[in-house]
């Protein structure tokens, strides 16, 4: 194991047990974890945001709190506000990229429900189908015109407002899914599409295991970071839709397994069904 992948390790099992105290004592002090795990303020600041971004803590003035268990969508709607501006861009590209007339899949992260939002606005569809473990997805699109929405079985994971579990497979095991648009808290060329937790990870792979094609939908924050499942592998990928900002030199790699790198850029609102080939010319592939 290289020393960077070491340090990946290092700073995640710091993350883990940070987690855990913000679980145990509701609130923890940047000054107190820096001496406590003797590192820098400045990483445990970075610490605290990456737990934010899984929504499993909430920044404060000098610390960090435990997300509020009364509401429980409080963890989602930390998510859904990073990187706000980048997750509409992907959404609205991956929504060019569907057809009428498919099954698709859209798991239960805040990018893909920018997408289903896009979904919505689009129109005009006749008869979609969209198997989600999103249950914001779901109410989001839910007797919109044309549009069908399948729920699978499981337990419902307040943290991400989605359903997780085994129970799920009774579904996904029985469906032909054209194309699967997921999320991740981390993407690497050598771990493909990971999630923070193993809950979620397994209903993930069922949908991946279930499709034909699978479209990864993550902004740069998330290129070259390693959460703690992975739940489908790189070369498993048909398409990347991402920003700006993400790494070229990642992306250049991604091409030459074959997969398509769509690059959303200047999108400013949702593309119709009459101009999808319009919208399609936008998200372009990242220049070499």
């Amino acid at each position: 194991m290289e020393s960077g992948d070491r340090q990946e390790v290092f700073a995640r099992e710091r993350q883990q047990h940070i987690a855990l105290s913000v679980e145990e004592h509701g609130r923890v002090r940047v000054t107190d974890l820096a001496e406590r795990f003797a590192v820098s303020e400045v990483t445990i600041r970075k610490d605290l945001r990456v737990l934010e971004t899984e929504g499993r803590v909430v920044r404060a003035h000098g610390g960090a709190l435990a997300p509020s268990r009364s509401r429980a969508e409080r963890a989602f709607e930390v998510r859904e506000r990073l990187q706000r501006a980048e997750k509409e861009r992907i959404g609205a590209a991956a929504a060019a990229l569907v057809a009428d007339g498919e099954s698709i899949a859209l798991d239960a992260s805040t990018t893909a429900l920018a997408m289903a939002r896009h979904l919505k606005t689009r129109g005009g569809w006749v008869h979609l189908t969209v198997i989600t473990n999103g249950l914001r997805i779901a109410s989001e699109l839910a007797g919109h015109r044309g549009i069908t929405v399948a729920l699978p079985g499981g337990f419902v994971r307040w943290e991400a407002m989605s359903v997780v579990g085994p129970l799920g497979g009774g579904l996904l095991e029985k469906v032909n899914i054209q194309k699967a648009f997921m999320g991740a808290a981390g993407f690497t060329l050598e771990t493909g599409l990971s999630d923070a937790t193993e809950e979620e990870a397994q209903l993930k792979r069922l949908i991946v295991a279930a499709s034909s094609e699978v479209v990864a939908l993550v902004d740069h924050t998330k290129w070259g970071r390693t959460a703690f499942a992975t739940f489908c592998p790189t070369d498993r990928l048909t398409a990347v839709v991402t920003d700006e900002e993400a790494p070229a030199g990642m992306a250049n790699a991604l091409r030459q397994r074959r997969i398509t790198v769509h690059v959303a850029s200047g999108l400013e609102k949702t593309p119709s069904q009459s101009s999808r080939r319009s919208a399609d010319s936008t998200a372009l592939d990242m220049p070499s």
